[in-house]
């Protein structure tokens, strides 16, 4: 992303050429308790500045209902069609037989070991009728989203799913996550503000020594607007049973952002933390 990309961003978000602004959104919301509990805190102990809510699986209701006892929360739609775990796994909200590309032969949606073989058959259509669904059930629940992602999916797996994704944000009037180039400087082309960097995924960070990692990423910083997708969550019976390998990546993702270190650096380095409403108010400007 060169320089003059940058300021354009910065500009269009009301922020001078030369700040450093970064979007912390913890993912995953609605997931499990654990989750749920441990992004919670994130946001209220935390550096945390947004979330995004999974309408498909168990504890979704909870997160709506948190959501709508906490109107502060600015929050997403993590648009979900892929399930990573063995022994717990979500369906479609569209009835299976409107949807057949989109489910396994168990009628679940596909495993992340499977992506392959999900986006070589997913019809374009049924998708677009599961994202909808799954939006259309954030809103009635009287809820007021800010933008889109997905789960497992970087920029949606697709070229066509991008862009039907981007289709419906704009249809929405929401933004939408743009989590890495080409794709950035083609959205950023069309006027609309993004990302102008790649997307940090905090499960690509090892675990040891993750602190010290998360403190390198702040004080290196650049220019323009960087976003990180982080994953916190409590280390506890739950979360183990669920996702034995991850539970660990959950809680020291939790461990740092509510830490007084990541406030103090944030600070010191000068790093404005924001979320996706300035954004979501560009988009429907634009």
């Amino acid at each position: 992303m060169s320089e003059l990309d940058q300021r354009t961003t910065n500009r269009r978000l009301g922020y001078p050429d030369d700040v450093r602004l970064l979007i912390i959104n913890a993912d995953d919301f609605g997931m499990c308790h654990a989750i749920n509990a441990g992004i919670l805190r994130s946001i209220r102990d935390g550096v945390v500045r947004s979330t995004t809510v999974m309408t498909p699986c168990p504890w979704a209701l909870h997160a709506m209902n948190v959501l709508s006892e906490n109107r502060d929360i600015p929050f997403g739609v993590h648009l979900t069609v892929i399930c990573e775990y063995r022994n717990f796994r979500w369906r479609p909200l569209t009835s299976s037989d409107r949807v057949p590309s989109l489910i396994d032969e168990t009628g679940y949606f596909y495993a992340e070991d499977r992506i392959s073989e999900f986006l070589a058959q997913a019809k374009l259509n049924e998708l677009e009728l599961e994202f909808r669904t799954q939006i259309e059930t954030v809103l009635a629940a009287g809820l007021e989203p800010t933008h889109l992602d997905w789960h497992c999916l970087a920029g949606g797996g697709r070229t066509d799913i991008f862009d039907m994704t981007l289709g419906l944000a704009q249809d929405y009037g929401l933004a939408l996550r743009v989590p890495q180039h080409p794709l950035i400087e083609r959205v950023q082309r069309q006027g609309l503000p993004t990302d102008d960097h790649d997307l940090l995924d905090s499960f690509s960070l090892d675990i040891a020594g993750k602190a010290d990692r998360y403190a390198q990423l702040l004080h290196d910083l650049p220019v323009g607007l960087s976003e990180w997708a982080v994953h916190p969550g409590l280390d506890d019976a739950e979360l183990r049973a669920i996702q034995p390998d991850g539970a660990e990546v959950r809680q020291t993702d939790l461990d740092f952002l509510t830490s007084a270190e990541a406030r103090e650096i944030i600070e010191r380095e000068g790093i404005i933390l924001v979320d996706y409403r300035p954004l979501q108010q560009a988009w429907q400007g634009k």
